[in-house]
This record gives C-alpha cells, sequence and structure tokens, in this order.
C-alpha cells in the first residue's frame, strides 16, 4: 500500500449535505459527484448520499455516461443526469443504464432517435428516452441559445420516444461578489421557461444554482440545485458568502520517509532552489507532482509533524518533497499531515490555492488515484 493515504470523511459529507438541504428547505438537490467526487470517490460518496433514506438527494450528475455506468454498476438507483454532449457510440450506455441525457441540439436528437432504434427495444422497462434541455443564458459555453431554439423545441415537440424530464443552465460567475450577470442570466432562463409554457410544453424541473448560488443567490433554487464543492467542503470561492457552515470531506497524509543532516549552504533538490541558511535537517515525504502536489507549490507550503508546523523546501518532484524540520526530533515513520481538518490538525486547501493562484475544486481532483482513499463514517 502506497505509504500517503487520503481520509474521506463520510459524516463530514453528510454534514454538508444536510446543511445545505436546510438553506434550500423544499427544493430538490441534485448531487453532483462528476470527475470521481471531485477527488474524493465518486461511487463511494454517491453510495453513502444515497444511503440516507427520506434524506438522500433526488438526482446525482455526472459529465460522461462512462460516470454513469459506474454509478449503476455500484447498485446506485436514483436518476442520473448527464451533463456532456453525448456521441453516437456513447449512446448505447444512456439506453443501457437508464442515463438521462442533456440536449440542446437537432444531432442529439437524431442520435437518440438512432439509438432508440438499436438499443432501446433491449431494455423493455424504458418506455421513453428522459432528456434533461440545456440553455445557454450566457456562459457561451454549452446549450441551445435563447434566440435560436425556436426550430429545436418544435422539432422535440414532435418526438414521442422523448420524456422531458427538466430544463437547466449553468451560471458563469455566481461564486463573485458582483451577482449583476447571474441575476440577467436567471432573467433570461425565466423567461425562457414562460415560453415554453406559452407553447404547452412541460419542461419538467427547472435548475440553475450551482454552489455559488446556493450560499448566496436564493431566486434561483427554483425546483432544483445542484451542490458541487460544496458538498465536499469547500466554498466555491473567497468572494462568497459563507450562509452554510461546511467542512472538508478529504484530508491527506503521508509518512515521514528519510531524514538527513545538511549543512549551512547545501541545496536541495532539483535546480538548487532552496539553500539551507544554517546545519538542519532535511525529511522526505513520499508525495509529489504525480500524486496531485503541485510544482508550482515548492517553496510554497507547509505540512505538520507532531503537531507542529514546518515549510516545505526545495522543487516539488513527481513523488517526493523535501521539508525543513529544524533540528528537531522528527524520524522515519513519523505521520505528516499534509491537509484537510482531523482534530486539532488543520491545513486549509485554501493555502494551497492562494499559493498557486487556483480553486479548491482542483486541488482534490488533482489527488491522483495512486493515493489510496480510506473511507471513515
Amino acid at each position: 500500500m502506497h505509504p500517503s493515504y487520503a481520509v474521506i470523511n463520510l459524516s463530514n459529507l453528510k454534514y454538508n449535505f444536510l446543511r445545505i438541504k436546510k438553506k434550500i428547505k423544499k427544493t430538490k438537490i441534485m448531487a453532483v459527484v462528476k470527475a470521481d467526487a471531485y477527488g474524493h470517490g465518486m461511487t463511494e460518496c454517491a453510495s453513502f448520499l444515497e444511503s440516507l433514506g427520506k434524506n438522500k438527494p433526488e438526482y446525482f450528475s455526472v459529465a460522461f455516461p462512462s460516470e454513469g455506468k459506474q454509478l449503476r454498476e455500484a447498485k446506485i438507483k436514483q436518476p442520473i443526469l448527464v451533463f456532456e454532449p453525448f456521441t453516437k457510440e456513447q449512446v448505447n450506455l444512456l439506453f443501457e443504464y437508464n442515463l438521462i441525457a442533456t440536449v440542446f441540439t437537432l444531432d442529439h436528437l437524431r442520435i437518440l432517435d438512432w439509438g432508440f432504434k438499436q438499443f432501446g427495444k433491449k431494455n423493455k422497462a424504458l418506455q421513453k428516452i428522459r432528456i434533461h434541455i440545456k440553455v445557454d443564458t450566457g456562459m457561451n459555453r454549452l446549450g441551445i441559445g435563447i434566440n435560436e431554439s425556436n426550430d429545436f423545441i418544435n422539432k422535440l415537440k414532435k418526438k414521442k420516444n422523448f420524456e422531458i424530464d427538466g430544463i437547466y443552465t449553468h451560471f458563469a460567475c455566481a461564486d463573485e461578489k458582483d451577482k449583476t450577470f447571474t441575476q440577467f442570466q436567471i432573467k433570461r432562463f425565466e423567461e425562457f421557461l414562460r415560453r415554453l409554457k406559452k407553447m404547452n410544453i412541460d419542461y419538467g424541473l427547472a435548475h440553475a444554482a450551482n454552489s455559488g448560488a446556493i450560499l448566496d443567490v436564493p431566486n434561483s433554487y427554483l425546483d432544483m440545485v445542484r451542490p458541487g464543492i460544496s458538498l465536499y467542503g469547500y466554498y466555491p470561492s473567497l468572494e462568497t458568502s459563507e450562509s452554510i457552515k461546511l467542512k472538508p470531506v478529504m484530508s491527506l497524509y503521508s509518512k515521514v520517509a528519510s531524514v538527513k543532516q545538511i549543512k549551512k549552504g547545501d541545496t536541495v533538490s532539483y535546480g538548487r532552489k532552496y539553500t539551507a541558511k544554517r546545519k538542519t535537517k532535511i525529511v522526505s515525504v513520499p508525495l509529489g507532482y504525480a500524486d496531485g502536489i503541485n510544482r508550482g507549490l515548492s517553496n510554497k507550503m507547509e505540512v505538520l509533524i507532531k503537531r507542529k508546523k514546518y515549510k516545505q523546501v526545495g522543487i516539488v518532484a513527481m513523488d517526493r518533497i523535501m521539508i525543513n524540520v529544524n533540528n528537531n526530533d522528527v524520524k522515519v515513520g513519523d505521520k505528516v499531515f499534509v491537509f484537510g481538518n482531523d482534530k486539532n490538525n488543520y491545513i486549509s486547501v485554501w493555502d494551497w490555492c492562494k499559493a498557486i493562484n487556483t480553486i479548491p475544486y482542483e486541488i482534490t481532483c488533482n489527488i491522483s488515484n495512486r493515493i489510496p482513499r480510506l473511507y471513515k463514517r
């Protein structure tokens, strides 16, 4: 087993989920578990959330059909929405595993029509393929344009094999302090929904709110919200409120692998970017950029050993970082706390984010799959 490991605290996941649920009251929740639940373990996190009985999420969402397949194979029964556009090569998974497709082009409708003829008959329980329509209200990435939708909607109305289960949009900057553009997107989306109502189209569940909007934009809740990073214990940016108390779900640990005494003037690691100012002890820890320790953190991060903070020194290597422990009593095998929240130990992922100008999403997603996840309830 790898000497480094991540502890995934499922009790904290439950805590965050229930705090979100309390905030939004009777609105439904689509738990976002794509990208291996942002590095926390998709099947484990989804299975745990689905075990919450009457409090479980009404939906889960993933990026790709293959992720939906993984959830179904893990016995997840709740509806699963696939966010990303699908191809003809992927469409069989939508039918075989009863996944909900995102649609916003005529090509999507054609592929689904073809898929229903090819694969729909094999799943006798599947009378119709469920879809969610994605609407572009200003993100300008994916979705049907507000002013380009008439032909698409009219074609969709004629599809007897399709069930419109929902409709959604995605906010570009709900995690920013200025909510002007978010309110503009909400207004555009609501105008589109009114248009569909006038056309007598039942669009199912309308959803738009991501983590930032859940925290700060209650008029965006609509029928359902989509928490992602907030489920795992982080605010999406430093500009949102902290209107929901959150607890980090992941904590990262390792062990001291070696101890070396160096003298004043000696350098450490590739490129000799750290020079010792005095005689000191350097310990190595088996975590590197192959494990998700960004190389940009070189000489900028800290760890805890025996509840004392020590600075990382030298360039982060593929499999190893070095720590200056200042001639203290640190031995091979001593536990190293890298980030998270464990009793009196706390190093925030935000410390890393500030050091390399990124967001918590990237930090947790990048903890590689060679680091074992240990699940704690």
